[in-house]
């Protein structure tokens, strides 16, 4: 990939929170065991004026704030997501300005279900190598849908991360990248539907564990690599038992893949899971470590990636914006009444 690789990123989840528990009690299920099943303690909520902008926005800002580059030398920005606030306006002009980007750059939002963001990091990779633009951003971010008392209810959340992507000062390069891509209709929201539906165990065996597991596969055979090159490893997390299960599969053990699984506590960020993950395991990895990470969309496809941290992490500025633990750190929990009202699900009358 000629040195092209993770210049900085920023992440951003919201404050707030709600349990399966308290989810499972209006619906009378059991609340407690179904997050058991899950492995999903809680998941975060975006307060009334949060959505995938602010979110993408704030994340955006906190890459920044880790480093030195001009905002004036990126020329270009996707930001993918399945929840763009707009169906007909783009997210990523409002970030690229949020960030002081120049107008002389290309930006577009991209869709691939919870795999967009690493859809738009593949083609900010190619832009850069290709050196059609020195520095290029991209945004995993989401307020992912689920009806009121559906499984999807008790896992999907909000949350995003950035990154910036270039040739100099690299803290992290992205030497391999393997896709792997079929038509599989395991979930779906059609236009104007404020829900989407899924195709329940569907989801799984033809669809979440094939994808990830060939993409894994691909990557270890164009690479030559196997899991005991890598010092962690990060899957796209629907629920906490999928990508502990799919890393068994490809043969990670546990601790590899302890620091990306956030999950149980954030819930399901869908275009943000791997992006998130990625930052969390940015935030603690020493030059020389490897990180293995594949992303999964539904409909369906994965992206496998085999990242280096290089020296320049060193110097990295990493305590110029908040970890993921400090973003994750103190939450506060809602009641279901109050998690309906922020996410829309019921709305104040008028006469």
């Amino acid at each position: 990939m000629n040195g092209v690789g993770i210049v900085s990123y920023g992440a951003y989840v919201p404050h707030f929170r709600i349990t399966p528990d308290d989810i499972g009690k209006v619906w009378g299920v059991d609340g407690k065991a179904m997050g058991k099943g899950l492995m999903i303690s809680s998941k975060s909520v975006p307060a009334p004026d949060e959505d995938t902008i602010t979110i993408s926005v704030e994340a955006a800002r906190n890459m920044m704030k880790r480093c030195d580059i001009n905002p004036k030398d990126i020329g270009a920005l996707y930001v993918g997501s399945e929840s763009h606030p707009y169906a007909v306006k783009p997210t990523g002009t409002i970030v690229a300005e949020a960030i002081e980007a120049a107008p002389d750059l290309t930006v577009a939002d991209l869709e691939f279900a919870c795999k967009a963001g690493t859809a738009a990091l593949q083609t900010c990779m190619g832009l850069v190598g290709a050196g059609m633009v020195k520095y290029a951003v991209a945004v995993g971010a989401d307020t992912s849908q689920g009806a009121p008392g559906d499984a999807l209810e008790y896992s999907a959340s909000a949350g995003g991360a950035a990154f910036l992507i270039g040739k100099e000062k690299v803290i992290a390069t992205i030497d391999n990248t393997y896709s792997y891509t079929t038509d599989t209709p395991d979930f779906w929201r059609r236009e104007g539907k404020l829900f989407p539906r899924h195709g329940g165990r569907f989801t799984g065996e033809p669809a979440y564990f094939k994808h990830v597991v060939s993409g894994g596969m691909g990557l270890f055979e164009k690479t030559g690599t196997e899991p005991k090159d890598y010092e962690y490893a990060v899957f796209h997390q629907p629920n906490g038992k999928f990508p502990t299960r799919v890393a068994r599969q490809l043969g990670f053990a546990e601790d590899q893949m302890r620091t990306g699984l956030l999950v149980p506590t954030i819930g399901n960020t869908y275009s943000g899971a791997v992006p998130l993950g990625l930052a969390a395991i940015l935030d603690e990895a020493k030059p020389g470590d490897r990180i293995f990470a594949v992303a999964y969309g539904s409909g369906a496809g994965s992206d496998a990636f085999d990242i280096r941290v290089t020296d320049e992490m060193a110097r990295f500025g990493r305590d110029l914006a908040p970890t993921m633990t400090e973003i994750m750190a103190n939450p506060k929990y809602l009641d279901y009444a109050t998690y309906a009202k922020y996410k829309g699900k019921i709305v104040k009358g008028r006469d």
